[in-house]
């Protein structure tokens, strides 16, 4: 399903309806927004929110919600919001979350370990400190302003998850992934009540300051829907209808998928969105192959991490716990998401998996193969030549601009 969208003049008139019902007269508000790595036109979204609220509010501000993405420069903050200088905006600070700077963070308050325990339905019994960025206090209002996406370890992205980890600390972040992780992503993935969801919610509800969001459900060819209120009720409307514009249902498996990465993902850390979004649609003993001439790197701000442990499925870490249980949960979450769903037998340890994954990228042949990932040269590789056999080739998958739209199979072969 794709569009109808809504134009400027729809999206203004939203805004200005949902907005004027907020109760932002002359407090202090902080506005949540994505990074560079998610498909939203927020330079649209920032010039309508600045000028409503600009007159009626005390203070103004934006803060990206990085989790543990690298912080934004300058010009990557300009590029965001769409102006040349935020020096033009003497009166606006934009902030990006600093998740592994204790000094940025204050402890809003901690959901125990019994909680944790039915949330998680038994995979987790710990209490969780719920830690959030500290520029939090210096507002009366957190306004949410995110798309709702299919998400490889909430079910659904937004809401909420811009609390956490949106700008959370890492102990949420660890433990809500490592759940996502045990539970897989190709479990969870489109799937809205899932229990980090859950575990997410109810982290939000020790936040001392009143929430609201502006839900967006947003596709490469325009905006198809907002929803505002209290984050869990804008959000549950939103993914309702991402699940219909964001999910491709297909009639069988594909032997490969090309997965066209956008240039958005500057690196696997997010650009392995084109894996999570096609696993549950590849054959078993198939192949997704990750074409991003454009991608250097693993990751700027985990790649030392991810160089040690590789890529490797769920049950190669759960059945050597002892070894990997000190390393960043997050981590070990985004090693088995990408490499998806396998076993291993720590009897002979040798680890099986389902399929192959495969990098075209610009990062080295012996750094991918150090990492338990195929590789292959991108300039073997014709996308439109590939397109062209996909028409005729059952078995072949050319997926463009992939990372945001869910591929599932409408029935089980």
């Amino acid at each position: 399903m794709s569009g109808p969208f809504l134009t400027e003049s729809q999206i203004d008139n939203t805004l200005s309806q949902l907005l004027a019902s907020f109760p932002y007269d002359q407090k202090k508000v902080l506005v949540l927004v994505p990074d560079l790595t998610r498909t939203m036109p927020l330079p649209l979204f920032f010039r309508f929110i600045e000028s409503l609220l600009r007159p009626r509010v005390r203070r103004l501000d934006f803060m990206i919600a990085l989790g543990t993405h690298a912080p934004l420069t300058e010009e990557q903050i300009c590029q965001l919001f769409g102006i040349k200088s935020t020096t033009d905006y003497p009166n606006i600070s934009f902030l990006n979350h600093a998740w592994n700077d204790s000094k940025a963070l204050t402890e809003v308050g901690s959901i125990p370990a019994a909680r944790v325990k039915e949330l998680s339905q038994g995979l987790m019994d710990q209490t969780i400190p719920v830690r959030l960025n500290r520029h939090i206090l210096d507002y009366d209002e957190l306004l949410i302003c995110g798309p709702v996406f299919p998400h490889e370890v909430a079910g659904f992205s937004g809401g909420n998850k811009y609390l956490f980890p949106g700008i959370a600390g890492q102990e949420i972040i660890d433990v809500t992934h490592w759940i996502g992780a045990l539970v897989t992503s190709f479990a969870l993935i489109g799937v809205k009540d899932t229990p980090v969801r859950r575990l997410i919610d109810e982290a939000a509800s020790c936040v001392p300051r009143p929430r609201r969001a502006l839900c967006s459900v947003v596709e490469k060819g325009g905006v198809s829907g907002i929803f505002g209120g209290l984050p869990e009720e804008a959000w549950d409307k939103a993914a309702d209808l991402a699940a219909q514009t964001h999910i491709t249902w297909v009639d069988r498996p594909y032997q490969t998928v090309l997965s066209l990465l956008p240039s958005m993902y500057e690196e696997i850390w997010v650009g392995a969105k084109g894996m999570y979004k096609l696993e549950p649609v590849i054959a078993d003993g198939g192949e997704v192959i990750l074409y991003a001439p454009h991608i250097h790197e693993i990751s700027v701000v985990h790649g030392e991490l991810i160089g040690r442990i590789g890529y490797h499925c769920r049950d190669y870490f759960t059945g050597q716990w002892e070894k990997f249980k000190n390393y960043p949960w997050g981590v070990l979450a985004h090693s088995t998401h990408l490499r998806g769903a396998g076993h291993y037998n720590p009897a002979t340890g040798k680890e099986t998996l389902r399929i192959q994954v495969t990098l075209a990228t610009s990062i080295p042949e012996q750094e991918c193969r150090a990492l338990n990932l195929g590789w292959r040269d991108w300039h073997s590789i014709d996308p439109m030549a590939w397109q062209q056999e996909a028409l005729s080739n059952p078995a072949l998958l050319v997926v463009p601009d992939a990372g945001e739209q869910l591929y599932r199979l409408r029935k089980t072969p």
